[in-house]
């Protein structure tokens, strides 16, 4: 429990957030983050003493969990993690995930915030969500709802799955 408490106490600090940065520095710096694509993913988990961030879950017999939304670039690589309630819809946090990726420095010149795609599944697909990634110059490559499976994503997205693995 002290490892627990120590671990959310660095949560709340920011932490986490400041050794992300650096990292992601570290990374840019020696060219091993591509910046070509980034694929975006969610992945529902059981929350078995509860918490802010936790709500009744559709597939597990409505017991308490969260879902993890996790931002990668093409090689999978965590640009950002969020944590959030299960029974919200995926689309609703597209944007929060795009708009909290960090300022990647490491370079000289202007630090990268922005992949030149952005990979994800039918959970993501919403018109508006489409337009809003063409204004910032981010292709969107989303699967359609109620379309055949087999689009070929999948050869782009296992990253983020390996990443929540």
């Amino acid at each position: 429990m002290s490892c627990w408490n120590k671990l959310h106490e660095w949560h709340r600090a920011g932490v986490w957030d400041c050794v992300l940065e650096v990292l992601l520095a570290r990374l840019h710096k020696a060219d091993k983050i591509d910046w070509r694509r980034a694929v975006l993913d969610s992945s529902s988990v059981g929350a078995v003493h509860g918490g802010e961030e936790t709500g009744p879950s559709p597939v597990d017999r409505a017991k308490s969990g969260s879902e993890h939304h996790v931002l990668t670039d093409a090689r999978g690589i965590s640009l950002v993690a969020r944590v959030i309630r299960v029974n919200r819809n995926d689309v609703t946090q597209a944007k929060r995930l795009i708009e909290a990726t960090p300022p990647v420095r490491g370079k000289r010149g202007r630090s990268r915030r922005r992949p030149r795609a952005l990979h994800a599944g039918r959970g993501y697909d919403s018109d508006e969500v489409r337009r809003w990634l063409i204004a910032r110059g981010i292709r969107p490559v989303i699967a359609r709802r109620n379309t055949a499976r087999g689009s070929g994503l999948g050869r782009y997205r296992w990253v983020v799955e390996r990443t929540h693995a």
